[in-house]
């Protein structure tokens, strides 16, 4: 076999470049919550911190994962559970010859043997890549060669029709782990390999820089990235989870993003085991009357969820909601694209309480801006930066960044220093370096920060239409566009115009029984006219049965924009089948 290639991980030196010293006292401080987390001797793992601590200090019966079949089954594991399981899983790695700082790569749906995998592999020192089960072959493939994998572990099903045909041309894998009893000839079965295994593995004492994780994420042209976070991220994970999700021991807590994405891994696994709550786990795919009787049931007290799924909830309407008892939940926060105000307002009918928005990304790791648990939620508003983060609206040119006034359009800009920042690029430190200019970690999101220090976001950099002069962000058209009746989903575009510049064109989805016709289309054109103003409502509506999104829910404005105009789609394996 050839020699194996590590990744090249030179952008995570950042400290030596002012970005950030991931290393020091003073940046943990401001994050750690009356104590370090989960260290020994300067070390620090992130499963001893998610798991072996809480045993340690005696709370090993507890049930840390709560798991629903599709099939209706029901399975409690408890901290003791998942150190016995994860102990086996690193035991499993170590026993086929791997080594620490190994890749292991993760590709099956909500089954209790993903999280397993992901907590073993990080007790064994080694670096854990979530993928989504629903990628095809080939957006598997490109991120397995991008990160070097050493490990797959997935399904028989996923492997046959998937991977198979391929598995041999990538030629650093060394093990693929199959889920169950039987496994194809040349791989290995985990059920068996599990039960074999030693339940005694102590975590790696792994060093705050570490790598721990992998997180791809998809540009707009070229490969997908792969964001590296190092096992200090915790440190981060366990604030955040407490600060803007009100995570606290024994808290019934239920995240709804799949781990193949950052939300599912950093807060559906890390954050809630590291804060000591109970996560349920359900393996089913979104359907209403399961999620809304999954609360009542399970008297879920934090749910964390996705916008998409929210204006889902928005289109069944409230009778649907009116038989079930909400009153378990305390706090509801939403990630993955911007809330519309519409949302928050319908959430609090409802729930009896606002769905709280916050934003981050894949590269910060963890939250970075939140309406926070007591504070005033002004519908629309991501909210305020986290405490000990510094965010900036600014403007740069040729090395220079410049803040701008409050209520004036910018570019969402970060101060780095905090734990969970990404360390690199998977061999991509020229596009690493670009993100930091003159001292700040520049987002490509577009905002504004009000006069009482609350952000709103205005849309991707590469998002914003200029019409007639005005800069106008496709978020605050669509906002407007859903408040229509017949309207579910808006996706927004500028495209070009001689007169112009460019024009506002707008492609929608209607709620179920309603059909498209010309007088809806003007009907429509005329409530955006009255709620923005002639020169910002879109000059035309064009009715689709589904827009393109991805596969955590964000619609591809730039998917829409690209097919509008005859250019390159550039990387579309995050996308989700769609119909026109």
């Amino acid at each position: 076999m050839p020699q194996r290639r590590k990744p090249e991980l030179s952008g995570r030196d950042v400290s030596k470049k002012g970005y950030v010293d991931g290393q020091s006292g003073e940046a943990n401080s401001r994050f750690e919550m009356g104590g370090s987390v989960g260290k020994r001797d300067g070390s620090i793992n992130i499963a001893y911190a998610a798991v072996d601590q809480h045993v340690i200090g005696g709370h090993a019966d507890q049930v840390a994962l709560l798991w629903l079949g599709k099939d209706g089954s029901r399975q409690e594991l408890t901290y003791s559970d998942l150190k016995d399981l994860s102990s086996r899983f690193a035991s499993v790695l170590h026993d086929h010859g791997l080594h620490q700082g190994d890749s292991v790569f993760v590709l099956m749906g909500r089954v209790p043997e993903l999280y397993a995998c992901a907590l073993g592999t990080l007790r064994a020192g080694m670096v854990f890549t979530p993928l989504f089960s629903a990628f095809g072959p080939e957006p598997i493939r490109t991120r397995m060669e991008i990160g070097s994998a050493n490990v797959l572990v997935t399904t028989a099903s996923i492997y046959k029709r998937k991977i198979a045909a391929w598995r041999d041309q990538i030629d650093t894998l060394k093990l693929v782990l199959i889920v169950g009893d039987d496994a194809p000839d040349d791989c290995v079965a985990l059920g068996p390999a599990l039960a074999a295994a030693s339940s005694e593995f102590e975590p790696v004492r792994t060093a705050p820089e570490d790598p721990a994780l992998i997180h791809f994420t998809s540009g707009t042209t070229g490969k997908p990235k792969g964001a590296v976070h190092v096992h200090n991220a915790v440190v981060y994970h366990a604030f955040s989870g407490n600060r803007a999700l009100d995570l606290q021991p024994g808290t019934i807590y239920w995240c709804t993003a799949d781990p193949g994405w950052v939300t599912g891994t950093s807060y559906g696994i890390i954050s809630p085991l590291v804060n000591r709550a109970t996560m349920i786990v359900d393996e089913a795919e979104f359907d209403l009357e399961r999620w809304y009787e999954t609360i009542q049931r399970e008297k879920v007290e934090v749910w964390y969820s996705a916008p998409t799924a929210i204006r889902m909830m928005m289109r069944a309407g409230a009778k649907t909601a009116a038989p079930f008892d909400f009153s378990s939940l305390r706090f509801l926060a939403s990630v993955g694209e911007p809330l519309n105000p519409e949302a928050v307002i319908w959430s609090e009918q409802v729930f009896g309480q606002p769905f709280h928005d916050n934003w981050w990304q894949t590269e910060t790791g963890g939250i970075m801006i939140a309406n926070q648990p007591g504070m005033k939620v002004k519908p629309g508003s991501m909210g305020k930066p986290m405490p000990g983060i510094e965010a900036g609206i600014v403007e740069h040119e040729n090395g220079t960044v410049r803040e701008v006034a409050d209520n004036e359009i910018g570019e969402l800009a970060l101060r780095p220093g905090w734990p969970s920042m990404m360390r690199a690029y998977l061999n991509e430190e020229a596009r690493f370096q670009k993100c930091f200019v003159d001292g700040w970690y520049l987002s490509g999101d577009l905002a504004m920060r009000d006069g009482d220090g609350y952000f709103w976001f205005v849309g991707r950099a590469d998002d914003l239409i200029k019409t007639s002069g005005h800069l106008i962000g496709p978020f605050e058209v669509e906002s407007a566009l859903i408040e229509h009746e017949a309207i579910a989903e808006a996706g927004v575009i500028g495209v070009p115009d001689e007169t112009a510049g460019e024009i506002i064109k707008a492609y929608v989805t209607l709620n179920p029984g309603i059909d498209p016709s010309d007088e809806l289309e003007r009907d429509i054109r005329g409530h955006a006219r009255k709620k923005l103003g002639a020169a910002v409502a879109p000059r035309e509506i064009i009715f689709r049965k589904t827009l393109p999104k991805t596969r955590s829910g964000k619609i591809m404005r730039r998917l829409l924009k690209a097919r509008e105009l005859g250019l390159p789609e550039g990387d579309i394996s995050t996308l989700e089948t769609d119909e026109t």
